[in-house]
């Protein structure tokens, strides 16, 4: 088990060192002050917990009442022999002594009121009324306020040891242990003492109540749970109504000496004896108190500590005695010249144990979880600090100083000086508050120059995470500008610089230094701060830098720099110029298109395969002056176009010919044009040469009659692959019989289809009713009474007669509707028709 050595602080308290990592379970310390001053002349005998006070009885007679912290406040001269037993009621008024003398006393603390009695042998222990030697007396007072005894055990010798709750009282004597019902006035049961061989006045049996039921017996090294419980009424026949269950029954390794409830679990103290390695004999050690978990069939060791207490290799086991208050947890080890009070470890002893061992951060955590509980360690985040410090682990203990030091902006500022005073100001530097709370502004600068001196990289990352506002920023920036003098081209310095004026709002300054770096965030800067008025001189520098986002920004901002303006400031630059007047273009074919004639220059020197579709979209490019530049410089594709889209398209063919010598290109060309000269014009150039003869026969066929062709070629010509050209022919040809044929068929089989849906729908009969009427008289079409015979005409233009409303004489059949036939033949004929 776990050991622990007690020492002598000189304070009136005790401290117990561990020799394992395992955390204790209990804490120790010495009943001292008026106790130490009666063990040095006296030895304590026994002692009772009340939750008011202690009462503490001696070998010479002697009654004590003490406080929590061992002050006597009262004394009693009972006897001149050993005090065996006290006891007090719940309410702390009365107390009841007996001694070795034979002498009982029960009397009032405050009233001095009660009774004396002597027996002719030692009475070894009274509970609340019982007194026990061989004989177990019940005194009671009766309505007359007169005491009342009744025997309740005899004849078995001594009575050890007694306790009382609520209505139960259990005693032990040489043969076993007793529980007695006072409202039956029953024995119900006699539970027989194990480790007979044991003297029982030298190993006393030990009985504890741990709630109005529940018993648990120690005796020599065995231990045993008893459980009250009520027996069914089916059952009793002349059985008492309660019955005793042993719900757990071990053996421990020592011999018990006492035994106290702590929730679930119990704690147990033991006499401990061990045999000597050099001689055959016994000797006595430490008592150790454990704490233990019983089982349904055994017990779990949670914790055992070995005490130190005086004298304690004089004692024998009924030496010991354990006490406990119920309300508190305490625990107390009583032996002749030493009193222990062993009590749980509270949170405040939890934290203690782990910064003894060095276990700060989780300290630190059981403090915030339970900052409500503990009543000390307000300090323990700094000794974790101070602990990180001397360990040289300076990055974690800043870390967790911004966890500690918390919005303390004292603390903060002492730390800070103390990481100077160690040269560690950029290992805090990060973690320093910089929020709604935060301190001087000296601090920061004395940061800053700290990292300017030694660190250009760490300075500009501080700048760009620390607001502006931390610190004063002109005194920043002269000591930047400062070390600039000595390194005037460092990119880094300059950057930071540039920031440094951003956060002082001197963009001028800023964007200045951003476009001699050629840096990246030039383009945020502007757009951030509207700095375009700033920038109308600098349009060339923003080219120079980066051409497409510079474009970019100049036509997304055109209201704010004038395309004008950019023209102005591009017209020694032409190359730049031409960027941004192409993209203008690509936006917008007609916004700068006064600048169209400026673009053709532009175009064909610094960028030719953007020429012709820029000929090709604009519209207000004046041609004459592009077929003169195209001409100059002999861009045969561009003076191509020109000439067509100015008429001329015989002189543009001739160029394709002459300059491409490319007949698909003529040929493409011709097609385009669609016109039958330039056909003409085309074969009249092609006839003598064979190779523009064989690109005619693959591609003419569909545009114009390859007979034309073929007769005009000159007899025995030789013409490469002119047979393949001449299958060709014959294919296209085939091809397009085919395709008339088809045309033909899908022709024909669509109109009888719809002769036929119109014949079907011509069939279809027509419906009328009394609301159609007759297109000449203009009366209902059916007569009144339909009884009689009538006759209707209906056409399928839905027109309806009266038949002897039509025009033609009934014998005559009309096939056509006059109103339709009137407006076919013109306005008005058909009522002079109908007239007639």
């Amino acid at each position: 088990g776990r050991r622990w050595f007690p020492q002598d602080t000189g304070r009136g308290s005790t401290q117990f060192e561990e020799d394992t990592e395992e955390e204790p379970k209990l804490k120790y310390e010495r009943l001292t002050n008026g106790v130490t001053e009666i063990l040095q002349k006296d030895a304590a005998s026994c002692m009772t917990v009340h939750d008011k006070f202690l009462a503490l009885g001696t070998h010479f007679g002697k009654v004590y009442l003490l406080d929590i912290q061992g002050n006597v406040t009262q004394k009693f001269e009972i006897s001149s022999v050993k005090i065996n037993q006290i006891s007090l009621d719940e309410s702390g008024d009365h107390v009841g002594i007996c001694s070795e003398d034979g002498k009982v006393q029960v009397f009032g603390l405050y009233t001095r009121e009660g009774f004396h009695e002597n027996f002719d042998c030692p009475i070894k222990c009274k509970h609340c009324g019982l007194f026990c030697f061989v004989l177990l007396l019940l005194y009671e007072r009766n309505w007359l306020n007169r005491w009342k005894t009744s025997v309740l055990h005899e004849g078995e010798g001594n009575i050890t040891n007694v306790k009382w709750t609520a209505n139960l009282i259990a005693w032990a004597n040489n043969v076993g242990v007793k529980i007695y019902d006072i409202c039956s006035k029953q024995r119900i049961t006699n539970v027989l003492r194990d480790n007979t061989s044991l003297r029982p006045d030298m190993y006393p049996c030990s009985l504890c109540w741990k709630d109005n039921t529940t018993l648990i017996i120690g005796w020599g090294s065995s231990v045993k749970i008893c459980v009250v419980k009520e027996r069914d009424p089916t059952q009793m026949r002349d059985l008492p109504s309660r019955y005793v269950e042993i719900v757990s029954a071990f053996e421990t390794e020592f011999c018990i000496s006492g035994l106290a409830p702590l929730a679930d679990q119990l704690v147990t103290l033991y006499y401990v004896k061990e045999n000597s390695e050099h001689v055959e004999e016994e000797f006595r050690t430490r008592p150790r108190l454990d704490i233990i978990q019983p089982l349904a069939e055994g017990c779990e060791e949670i914790s055992s500590d070995a005490l130190t207490v005086r004298n304690f290799q004089e004692n024998q086991c009924r030496d010991y005695r354990l006490e406990h208050s119920e309300g508190e947890s305490l625990f107390y080890i009583i032996s002749p010249k030493d009193i222990v009070v062993a009590k749980e470890r509270d949170q405040d002893d939890h934290i203690d144990w782990l910064l003894e061992k060095k276990k700060y951060e989780e300290a630190l955590m059981a403090a915030e979880i339970s900052f409500k509980n503990i009543k000390r360690h307000d300090k323990i985040g700094m000794a974790y600090i101070n602990h990180l410090v001397e360990r040289g682990d300076y990055d974690a203990a800043a870390r967790k100083c911004q966890k500690v030091l918390g919005k303390n902006m004292d603390l903060w500022e002492n730390e800070v000086y103390r990481f100077k005073t160690i040269g560690q100001l950029k290992a805090i530097s990060q973690y320093l508050p910089r929020g709604d709370l935060r301190l001087r502004p000296a601090i920061y600068e004395m940061i800053l120059h700290e990292f300017l001196k030694t660190d250009y990289e760490g300075f500009a990352t501080l700048i760009r995470e620390w607001p502006g506002e931390l610190y004063n920023n002109m005194a920043i920036v002269q000591a930047v500008n400062e070390h600039l003098k000595k390194d005037p081209t460092n990119s880094m310095l300059l950057t930071t610089l540039a920031e440094l004026y951003t956060y002082d709002q001197r963009y001028d300054r800023a964007l200045e230094i951003y476009l001699k770096l050629r840096h990246k965030d030039v383009y945020q800067l502007i757009h951030k701060h509207n700095l375009f008025s700033a920038i109308k001189d600098k349009i060339v520098l923003l080219m120079d830098f980066d051409k497409e986002k510079a474009v970019d920004m100049l036509l997304d901002n055109e209201d704010k720099i004038s395309m004008d303006k950019v023209v102005e400031e591009l017209k020694d630059r032409p190359e730049l110029l031409h960027v941004y007047l192409h993209k203008l273009f690509k936006r917008d074919h007609h916004k700068g298109q006064k600048y169209h004639e400026r673009q053709i220059s532009l175009y064909a020197e610094f960028d030719r395969p953007n020429l012709l579709p820029f000929l090709r979209e604009s519209m207000h490019c004046p041609l004459e002056k592009a077929l003169e530049i195209c001409q100059q410089r002999h861009f045969v594709e561009e003076t191509v176009f020109l000439l067509s889209r100015m008429g001329n398209c015989r002189r543009a063919l001739q160029m394709i010919m002459e300059e491409l010598a490319d007949v698909d290109k003529a040929i493409e060309f011709a097609k385009e044009q669609d016109d039958r000269e330039l056909w003409e014009d085309l074969i009249s150039y092609s006839i003598d040469k064979p190779p523009f003869i064989t690109g005619l026969l693959n591609n003419i066929g569909t545009h114009v009659d390859p007979i034309l062709l073929i007769h005009r070629i000159k007899e025995g010509m030789e013409i490469p692959n002119l047979r393949d050209s001449l299958v060709k022919i014959l294919q296209d040809y085939n091809l397009q019989i085919l395709l008339r044929e088809g045309c033909k068929k899908i022709l024909v089989a669509d109109s009888l289809s719809l002769l036929q849906k119109m014949h079907r729908t011509q069939k279809r009969g027509v419906r009328v009713d009394e609301e159609n009427i007759c297109e000449s008289c203009h009366t209902p079409i059916l007569p009144s009474d339909t009884a009689q015979a009538f006759g209707v005409v209906v056409f399928h233009c839905r027109h309806m007669f009266h038949k002897e409303c039509l025009p033609s004489p009934g014998n005559v059949r009309i096939q056509y509707c006059n109103i339709c036939s009137a407006k076919r033949r013109g306005p008005g004929s058909g009522i002079l028709e109908m007239k007639k």
